[in-house]
Order: C-alpha cells, then structure tokens, then sequence
C-alpha cells in the first residue's frame, strides 16, 4: 500500500475532511499539483478548482473557490475560502459562486483585473467538470 498522509480541509464554515490520504491532487494559481506522503515543504495559492483526495475509503473530491494549501513531508492542509463536496455543488451554489467572482472583477482596480477575470473562467470550468452551466456574468 502506498504511504499514507494527513489530510486537512477546512473552510470558515467547517471541517470538510480529516484523512489519511495516499495523494491529494490540488489546483494550485500556478499550476495544479499532487501532494503525497514525503513531498518538499510548500505553500501554494489555489484557484477555484477540484480537490481530489486519495484515500483508505477511495476518492472524494471538493470544490474549493481559492485560498492555501501547506505541505510538509507529513501531510497536507487546505485552507479553503469557501469549500463543499462536489455532491453539494447545485447550480444555485455555482450561480453564486459566479456572481461572487463577477462582483469582485467589476469592482477590481486595474492590477487586479486580469488574476479576476481568470477567477471567472475558473469557476467556469468548475461548471463544466460538474455537468452545470456557469451563466455569463
């Protein structure tokens, strides 16, 4: 069996996952990665995206909106800005997170516009990973 690590998902709302986890595949802003037992010490900016954790009781996947992700060779934890189950992601929860993303692009000063309008389209492809539609904004 491959070796494990702890897993940490936190968002301000709640705990989403403690685990012990084989592989953690995580979207980072600069690039996603996967994060395992023994991995180098990083902190990492994520994009909205997928977590995807490997673990004793299969997979599970998470819908994360940003926020950081620390890994040490030990484990690895996520600190989510807003993060759910991918099976409590609806279309009113993703209209939402559009509308949330388009709000902060619109009223974003210039050095800002480009790394929110990334966000936009991220979310986007949240949508389209998920079989929902993202409606313009």
């Amino acid at each position: 069996m491959a070796d494990m690590m702890q897993f940490d998902l936190v968002s301000p709302e709640r705990r989403l996952a403690s685990v012990e986890a084989s592989a953690v595949q995580i979207p980072g802003a600069d690039g996603d990665f996967t994060a395992m037992a023994n991995h180098a010490p990083v902190i990492a900016t994520l994009r909205p995206g997928i977590v995807t954790v490997q673990g004793a009781n299969g997979e599970e996947k998470f819908v994360v909106t940003g926020g950081f992700a620390e890994v040490s060779p030990e484990g690895t934890s996520v600190l989510a800005e807003r993060a759910m189950p991918v099976n409590e992601v609806t279309q009113e929860v993703l209209d939402d997170f559009v509308s949330a993303a388009v709000a902060a692009r619109d009223n974003a000063t210039p050095e800002m516009l480009d790394q929110l309008a990334k966000q936009v389209g991220d979310i986007a492809q949240i949508a389209s990973d998920l079989g929902l539609q993202a409606k313009a904004g």
